[in-house]
This record gives C-alpha cells, structure tokens and sequence, in this order.
C-alpha cells in the first residue's frame, strides 16, 4: 500500500553569497531530460519578488520561512517544504531541488539550507567556492559545511561541489589537495564562468551540463538507501489518510485535546471522526477552549446508541455467559461501546487513551474485536521521529515477557507495519549482546527468535542478536557485525522485553526531545490505538491518520485473502 515517492531527488545547497547553485541546479535539470528521464525542477523556498523564465516551481516566500525559524517552527517549514517537492514530483523519475540563495545579514537562510537538507529524503550537493583561495581554506570551507551538514543530519553528502579556478594549474593544484585530504565524500571541481550566478544563460547551462556529464552514472548505479524524513513521514501519512476517507470513533468525546484534534481532522480531511459523548456537553467543551466543531464531526449521544448493540454484544460474548444486563452495563464504558460500534462494522477504526489506560482501550478489542486469523498474539509500535529519518520500535507497550515465538511474531508484524508506512524494514533484534559475543537464556530467546523469523520471512532483512549501537552506528556495526546488512543501518527495532522496550523508547524520547507516534496496536482484525494519557493534540492527529491508513490496509488484506478462498 505504500506511496512514498520512489524517484531520485537531489539537493543543490549554496553555502556562501553568489554561488551559482540555480545554474547548477539547472544543468542538472538539462542534463537528465538529455538522458531521456522525467525531471521535475523546484525550488521550494523562493524571494518574494523572484521571477524566472525556467520552469522551476517555487511556492513558500523566503521572508514567511524565516520568520518559522525565529519561532522555533522549524518542523511545520519542513512539512511545507516537502508538500512543494511531492505535489512537484509527480511521478518523475528525478527531482532537482535547489537551495535558497544566502544574503548578506541574513543568518537564518544557512539555518533554513540545512534543514531542507535534513528533512528531505534526498542527496545533498553542497557547492562550495574555490576558485580565488588555497587549497588549504577550500578544505578547511569544505569541512565546515561538512561538519554543519551532518549536525543537522547525521549524514555526509553524495557529492560536494568544489567551484574551480580557472588557471589549469591552479586547479590542478587544488585537485591534488583535495585527493590528500581523503575526506568522505566525492568532490567535483566545476569551473564557473563569470556573470553565471547572476544570469545564466542557455549556453553556459548546457556547458555546466557537459561538464557534469560524467558525475551521475556511477551516483546511479550505487546502492541507495533512502530513509523516511519526519517531514515526509508526516505527509504521506495525512496523504494516505485523506485517500483512505475512514471513519474513526474517539470514545472520550468531550475530552479537548480530543476535540481538537477531531476538529483538525476535520479541516485536513484525513478522517471523518465520530465523538462519543452527550452533544451539548461536547458543545460546551469546544465552545470553552475555542473550537469550532465542523459539521463532518459526527457527535453521537451513547444513551441514544447502546440499546442497538446490547444483542451483537450477547452474540460475541455467548461463550462466557454474557447476559443483555451485563452488556447493557458494559456499554455504559463509552470504550466498550465505540469498541462494538467497530466489531459491528459501524465505524472503521478506534482511537483512546487521553484519559483512559492501556488495558481499558485493549481489553475490548482483545474480548470483541480479537485477533487476525494469522496472528496470535497483539503488539504495538512507536513511530521514532528521529532528527533525520523515522524509525519503529516494537513492543514497548503491550507484552511483558514475550518468547522466542511471539518474539519473531512481533518482529514480522513490525516489518508489515514499516512497509505499510513506506519504509523498507531492516530489522534489528535488540540484545545485550551482537552475535555470540554473550551467552545466557536471555540472548538465546533473541538468537531463536531471530531463526524463526528468518524461516518464516526469508526475504525480510532481519539480525540478531544486536546491541542497539551495532545496529545504529556505522562505525560499531564494522567492528562487532561487519557481515550483517542491518547493523548499523536498521531501521526496525524489536526489544527482547516490555521494561527494556519501553524504558528505551521513553528515554529516547524525552531525552533527545523525540516525537513518538503511537503506540500502534499490530495483530488485531481491526484497527484500536491507544494514546499515551499525556498525548499533546497533534499526537491524537496523527495516530487518527494511522488508524485510518491501518484500516485501509487491513480492507486490502482481506480483499486479497477473500479471492484466495474463492
């Protein structure tokens, strides 16, 4: 199901006043449509008076972007950013974005180029000048954009462009330096005509082109692998929300993160959200905090709707000795009522947890909702929204001492849900120990469950046992597992544990002041999520837009799995 862009996006970043990056940018651009590629060119944030015959989309005003970052809304530039790169793409196989051009006395656009760089799930080309100085300063300027870039990312680009003298020797001079430096990424020495960066002209377009020619062969022949950004992340999700137009029941109704969150909804189209609770005390509520509900917001009154499913609720209940009064008491819980309302096919999908528990929003689905018929057990996920990319970490909410078996069950659910998400799972079985670097009964449940899996999924990439810096960091992943192809590149974490699963997942959040989304519930027939109690409003958006996506996918499973008894 998943619609996350497949095609090549690359990333031209000035990094001083006057680089010619739109005449590069637009070399590029001449260059793929040559080869006979379907290119697509924007530059996402764009001088409110620029104008340009290219044909070069631009869409966010430099002064509106800036004024984000003074106010710390770094994050809802981002998602703007990417908005305009993906509406943009299309379906072109390549996407060339350039940077914003820097200014004198403007420090924020170096701020703003970084983040783009960050938050775009692309490869980074940062121009660097050296044409009027020593090769020593040129490398020491490229190490400082070098350095600023991975600050912001974590990542190294995947070529720098070095602008070169024009005297032969000179940058043959610069061309020997650059090689000693061994630094780690390409660079590309580019002679730059004069008067380029002001006004670029067809001719020197196509001579940037030629010139450039032989760079991009080899960029396209090597393994790639691209991570979901939060900002991509964030809008696929609402995207994939909207397509799937699900209708989702929020139980406690007059909650106002709640309300507000269905209001946003509303507004957004990414659900059709339906409020348990008595109209006017809703009403009051979203009059008292300042929202004004849309009419698309369904408001449900539960006395008016429990005597409809006090019987459904005896039928999937017979085998225990449920009675129509201990059911009608049982739907008094605005949970167990939204819960049957979905068991019943009433509404697509559930969400709770702003001011109930865990157990009280699980235990009804468990009870009339139950399991898919291939699974055995129910687990959940966050969704990490790390700095550079969005990882799952799984199960750190539902099952306290998971064995090997559901073990491996968990990590399979886990890969499904990351594929569902666009992200392509690597999947690391997290341990104290990487290998057969430790022993004991702990490590070999992790080793077993790993086997399983493997058994199970030959296709799916899965290591374990892994300490979590084999499986996040490069270095460490070539020195403890340096023939796994998921050390230090996963993006999948399943925990051996609740208390070490949920003890990681909290510790990373608060202390690198992560988003997490979730937690998901995986394994059930349909879709019922959770909420931490100190969910913030978007939090309830996005795990709406999760549920929704959920039960679109689970509509498709069942699809597909109708046909194969037919």
């Amino acid at each position: 199901m998943s619609e996350f862009p497949k095609g090549r996006a690359l990333f031209v970043m000035p990094t001083s006043i006057g680089d010619p990056t739109p005449a590069i940018a637009q070399g590029m651009v001449h260059l793929f449509n040559e080869a006979g590629n379907s290119v697509g060119y924007v530059k996402p944030v764009r001088e409110s008076d620029e104008v340009s015959d290219t044909d070069v989309v631009s869409a966010i005003p430099r002064r509106h972007a800036e004024r984000l970052i003074r106010e710390d809304r770094t994050d809802d530039l981002l998602d703007l950013v990417v908005a305009t790169v993906i509406e943009t793409r299309g379906e072109r196989d390549i996407m060339v974005v350039e940077g914003v051009s820097l200014l004198p006395g403007r420090s924020l656009i170096s701020e703003m180029n970084q983040a783009m760089a960050a938050g775009l799930s692309g490869d980074i080309m940062p121009f660097v000048c050296g044409a009027n100085d020593k090769p020593e300063d040129v490398i020491d300027r490229i190490d400082d954009v070098l350095h600023g870039i991975k600050r912001m990312r974590g990542k190294t680009p995947v070529r720098i462009i070095v602008g070169a003298p024009a005297d032969r020797d000179a940058a043959a001079e610069l061309r020997q330096a650059l090689d000693r430096a061994a630094l780690p990424c390409p660079c590309e020495l580019l002679t730059i005509d004069k008067g380029i960066a002001a006004a670029p002209s067809k001719a020197a377009i196509e001579k940037l082109a030629d010139a450039m020619r032989g760079w991009f062969p080899e960029l396209f022949r090597a393994p790639h692998l691209r991570s979901v950004t939060p900002p991509l992340f964030r809008y696929r999700m609402v995207e994939m929300a909207r397509k799937a137009n699900k209708r989702i029941v929020l139980p406690e109704g007059d909650e106002p993160r709640t309300l507000k969150a269905a209001a946003i909804c509303a507004e957004k189209g990414i659900a059709q959200c339906v409020l348990l609770g008595k109209p006017d005390e809703i009403r009051a509520v979203a009059t008292q905090i300042g929202v004004t509900l849309p009419h698309s917001v369904e408001i449900l009154d539960p006395d008016i709707l429990r005597p409809q499913y006090v019987a459904p609720m005896v039928e999937l209940r017979k085998s225990k000795g449920l009675t129509a009064e201990q059911a009608n008491d049982a739907l008094q819980d605005t949970v167990v009522l939204g819960t049957m309302m979905l068991a019943q096919n009433d509404v697509d999908g559930l969400v709770s947890g702003a001011v109930h528990t865990t157990a009280s929003t699980v235990r009804p689905a468990l009870q009339l909702i139950k399991t898919r018929p291939d699974a055995s057990l129910v687990s959940s996920v966050f969704f990490m929204l790390l700095p550079e990319q969005v990882v799952i970490y799984g199960d750190c909410a539902i099952n306290p001492d998971p064995t090997a078996e559901q073990l491996a069950e968990i990590a399979i659910q886990s890969a499904e849900t990351a594929e569902t998400f666009g992200i392509d799972p690597r999947v690391a079985m997290i341990s104290y120990s990487t290998g057969n670097s430790g022993q004991g009964a702990d490590v070999d449940k992790v080793k077993d469950a790993t086997a399983r899996v493997r058994e199970a999924r030959p296709e799916l990439k899965i290591d374990g046992p892994m300490q979590y810096d084999a499986a996040t960091v490069e270095s460490v992943a070539r020195s403890k597992a340096p023939d796994s192809d998921v050390a230090g590149r996963a993006n999948v974490f399943v925990f051996p544990d609740l208390n070490t699963g949920n003890t990681t997942y909290k510790a990373v959040q608060r202390s690198a002041d992560v988003i997490s989304v979730g937690p998901m519930l995986q394994g059930l027939r349909k879709p019922v999520n959770d909420l931490s109690r100190g969910a913030l409003v978007d939090d309830i958006v996005y795990t709406i837009a999760l549920t929704a996506i959920q039960a679109s996918d689970m509509e498709s499973d069942a699809a597909v799995l109708r046909v194969a008894a037919e």
